[in-house]
């Protein structure tokens, strides 16, 4: 069987696992742990916000009628009959001619229609003030649904939580969040020469890379890893790993070692899942080109390069936008940033090349300086700022160029 036998761009290979996608079930979660996550049904107002008409500055509440044409040099005088205190509804009414002192969020009494800011007032003595510029009705006043009405929706199905809609909910009185369970990924790692980070390496050995840049990836785009260990070159061992792993996540992903023999095991136990099985073995692109794609009994399944450039890229390119498939969203748009070339970028075409570049601002121009290295120098992808991209139809990109940068998130 040769090395690779199905090689697709990627974007062919993701449609073809997208195709076999559903969004995962829904649960509910108390809201302080909602955020990031997509909802699984719209949310409706249960009731008005705000519930009752409130000031918005400190002042006094008035009828708006009583302070038109107030000015400076003729003022327009108010008797004060009393306070409005915060947290409680009003004892108190507004007629022709009063005020009341109020504060920035209390209730307006019946009878008043708009709020006179402090500032634009005089206290003449304990019962009169002096309104020295006239406010319109409703003027420093948030009515009655002003915000939000009841029964108005709040928030649509799929829409992913932010901070500030977590306070929003918050304000309805919704405790509790019904949303999209977040993607369980599990991360298996194979290859005898791959032993933990805590441990010291003996010589022919590296630590594992993989599996912290792709739970840190998983984490970003609302997925929750599964880190499973480490599996040796031994068939019946991955396998057993890997079975175990695939039956406790959602998306099964290995970081495979570096050689041929190892990955060729990743592909007997990929296909031992269970059907349909790989629908891609290698993509056209670099870093990343021994990739596997997989759909087994309802599941994706990655099978990522051990070296960790090539894994990274490829996780980016396929892995995150599988993250929001299941979650029922449209992955978002990559962060874009016009730059020229600093250096050629030399390429073959046939295949998409990502290459790491640095950005640097000089004289009003953004540049991108190619990061040149081994698919397995992690530092090249950790001093760069994003991606470029060489299309697969081009033999290169020359210096000078006009490239969009692909920003890391």
């Amino acid at each position: 069987m040769p090395e690779f036998f199905t090689v697709l761009p990627p974007e062919e290979a993701l449609k073809r696992l997208r195709a076999q996608l559903s969004p995962l079930p829904p649960e509910t979660v108390p809201l302080a742990q909602a955020l990031g996550r997509a909802l699984a049904r719209p949310i409706f107002a249960p009731e008005s916000l705000p519930a009752f008409p409130r000031s918005t500055v400190d002042g006094y509440a008035v009828r708006a009628a009583d302070t038109f044409g107030a000015t400076e040099s003729l003022p327009a005088y108010l008797r004060l009959v009393g306070e409005v205190l915060m947290g409680q509804a009003p004892a108190l009414a507004i007629g022709p001619g009063e005020a009341a002192v109020i504060h920035t969020g209390g209730m307006l009494p019946e009878g008043a229609d708009a709020v006179v800011m402090l500032e634009r007032t005089q206290r003449l003595d304990a019962e009169t003030i002096e309104v020295l510029r006239p406010v319109a009705p409703g003027e420093n006043v948030i009515g009655i649904g002003e915000d939000i009405a009841a029964g108005a929706m709040a928030f649509p199905a799929g829409h992913r939580l932010r901070p500030q809609d977590l306070g929003a909910l918050a304000a309805l009185g919704i405790v509790e969040v019904p949303v999209v369970r977040a993607p369980r990924v599990a991360i298996l790692g194979s290859g005898d020469e791959i032993v933990p980070p805590d441990q010291i390496p003996r010589p022919g050995q590296v630590r594992d890379v993989n599996t912290f840049s792709l739970m840190g990836l998983i984490r970003h785009h609302g997925g929750e890893p599964i880190p499973r260990g480490i599996a040796p070159d031994h068939l019946e061992i991955l396998e057993g790993m890997a079975r175990e792993a695939f039956e406790a996540a959602d998306v099964l992903v290995f970081t495979a070692g570096s050689s041929v023999s190892t990955r060729d095991l990743t592909a007997m136990v990929i296909e031992r899942l269970g059907p349909p099985g790989i629908l891609a073995h290698g993509l056209a692109i670099r870093p990343g080109k021994p990739t596997l794609v997989a759909f087994c009994r309802g599941k994706p399944v990655l099978g990522l390069p051990g070296n960790p450039v090539s894994a990274f890229v490829v996780a980016r390119m396929l892995l995150v936008p599988l993250l929001y498939y299941l979650q029922g969203l449209e992955p978002p748009a990559p962060v874009l940033q016009p730059a020229r070339l600093t250096h050629n970028i030399p390429s073959a075409p046939g295949r998409i090349d990502w290459v790491p570049v640095r950005l640097i601002h000089r004289e009003g121009t953004w540049w991108a300086e190619p990061l040149f290295g081994k698919s397995n120098m992690i530092f090249t992808l950790a001093r760069s700022d994003g991606l470029v991209m060489v299309p697969l139809d081009l033999n290169g990109l020359q210096a000078g160029d006009g490239v969009e940068v692909w920003r890391w998130e």
